[in-house]
């Protein structure tokens, strides 16, 4: 057999990270869950599709998802059309595709779709990239995050837009035009307020200015959220022991709080432990992309690695107070099988994009 399909391209400290993240969420969903056996069932399925999908992904060349960097892209935009046409309406948003008994979130395909397309659009531009290149970038940044957001899936939306801004500005995006273009966010904020947020988005930005003004309605999760941290202490009350997860009083346990759930029952040392795991697996992959083989592999994986920091760093921040309820899961830990087969499928990307080298001829 030829050697060349023999080998398996494999990063055994993303492997066994993402193995031991995979497994830590699995025994905490249970207590978030109250117990409930066929979430965490349905959850341990999804990892395991999720494991072998990474596998599968991690094989081929780079130059294929290259190559097929725009194919991926728009296969993604159709796949929104089909959810749009046909996909059921779940809590006044149309945002799933059913496929039997499970359902996937086709918006997640573009968090992978969009970075990939612009790596390979700007990976052999000179340096600096030039303005026609920045505004061909951002307008299809801006489409796909519009037609997300009107979904209306608001977290979802800025995590695409912040895939491929993490993509443009390792491409060498200049800080003088990152300055310009924070400036002209701040002035458009009467515009994006007034007409492009839904009422409910508003009500959640307005909430996280004034954490007090509606204990009992509007603050209630944040509030809650804050209290089970809180009473967290050092060691934790223990597993299954937290009152506020198992009283019902913390809110979406099992999804976007379950950060509470974890700071409630194992304390702080539970929660040090848990963000080491995070640290290692994003400082294992800015290795791989200072020594990936070429400018496109390292911008994919800069892309998809900040990525997947913002997504923690957003959730971490929400559960906490420091930024809106924005509907945003922990990596790897909160009930879903949409991002979770997404994030497998993003380190799959990574490992071939790391693994796979280029050899000169002797």
């Amino acid at each position: 057999m030829n050697k060349q399909f023999q080998k398996i391209y494999f990063d055994p400290y993303l492997f066994f990270s993402l193995f031991l993240l995979s497994g830590l969420g699995l025994f905490f969903l249970f207590s978030a869950s109250n117990a409930d056996f066929s979430i965490v069932l349905k959850q341990f399925i999804y990892v395991v599709v999720g494991f072998i999908i990474m596998i599968l992904v991690s094989q081929p060349d780079p130059d294929i998802f290259r190559r097929t960097s725009g194919f991926f892209l728009i296969f993604s935009f159709l796949l929104l059309g089909i959810t749009y046409l046909f996909g059921p309406e779940i809590n006044g948003a149309q945002r799933w595709v059913r496929i039997g008994p499970f359902s996937f979130q086709s918006s997640e395909l573009l968090k992978l779709a969009v970075p990939i397309f612009l790596a390979n659009f700007l990976f052999n531009k000179k340096l600096p990239i030039q303005r026609n290149e920045i505004f061909l970038s951002l307008l299809i940044i801006f489409f796909c995050f519009f037609i997300v957001f009107r979904q209306p899936d608001l977290g979802t939306a800025l995590i695409i837009a912040f895939s491929g801004l993490f993509v443009l500005f390792l491409s060498g995006l200049s800080w003088a035009f990152m300055g310009g273009s924070l400036v002209l966010l701040i002035l458009s904020s009467p515009f994006i307020w007034n007409i492009l947020l839904q009422p409910f988005q508003r009500q959640r930005i307005a909430t996280f200015f004034n954490q007090d003004s509606d204990p009992f309605g509007a603050s209630w999760n944040i509030i809650q959220s804050k209290v089970a941290i809180g009473s967290g202490g050092l060691f934790g009350k223990g597993f299954g022991e937290g009152s506020q997860t198992q009283l019902n009083f913390l809110p979406e346990t099992e999804t976007d709080f379950i950060f509470s759930v974890i700071g409630e029952e194992f304390g702080f040392l539970g929660v040090l432990f848990l963000l080491s795991i995070y640290l290692f697996i994003l400082l294992r992959c800015f290795y791989l992309a200072l020594n990936a083989r070429d400018r496109f592999c390292r911008l994919v994986i800069g892309g998809l690695t900040l990525t997947f920091a913002a997504n923690l760093i957003i959730n971490l921040c929400m559960v906490v107070g420091l930024l809106p309820v924005v509907g945003m899961p922990l990596p790897f830990i909160s009930k879903g099988g949409s991002s979770l087969i997404s994030l497998f499928f993003a380190f799959g990307i990574i490992i071939s994009m790391s693994t796979h080298k280029k050899f000169l001829p002797q």
